[in-house]
């Protein structure tokens, strides 16, 4: 608060406008900061979700979603339609970067791998590889030992 001298009132600093003014400055484009050509999709299909993570050739994130983050609640986290719906969000974001093709590795035995795969191409993404990285046990756990009664 300031007193103005020749008329004698009070007056109120108005830092608020100033806040409202930096922030519209620093609006984030839609645009993107930079031009991606080939990536890697992995995909991420459980029982009970399917996650689907965009990455560059060096590994860096680039974006990812979920079943989940989507709004699929319960059980219906695990269907391909749900899987679709992530795919589509997924190969959305991959067209306005510019990406062109694109290798997918898919893990897990859910229902989702290829309705997430079919939705991220329908975007006129290029598939030039598909790879399942689904770890499989080689001996498992160890067995129970016999009861003795």
């Amino acid at each position: 608060m300031a007193i103005d001298k020749k008329t004698k009132e009070i007056k109120k600093a108005e830092p608020e406008k100033e806040i409202v003014k930096d922030a519209e400055e620093k609006k984030v484009s839609k645009t993107p900061k930079k031009k991606v050509v080939s990536g890697i999709l992995s995909i991420d299909a459980t029982f009970n979700n399917t996650k689907v993570l965009f990455t560059d050739k060096m590994g860096n994130t680039l974006f990812w979603s979920s079943a989940g983050s989507l709004g699929f609640k319960g059980a219906k986290k695990g269907t391909p339609f749900a899987a679709s719906k992530v795919g589509d969000v997924i190969g959305s974001k991959a067209a306005v970067l510019g990406v062109k093709d694109a290798s997918v590795v898919v893990l897990g035995v859910g229902s989702g791998r290829e309705p997430a795969i079919r939705a991220f191409m329908a975007h006129g993404i290029e598939i030039t590889s598909i790879s399942d990285a689904t770890p499989v046990p080689h001996n498992g756990p160890q067995a129970k030992k016999p009861r003795r009664v």
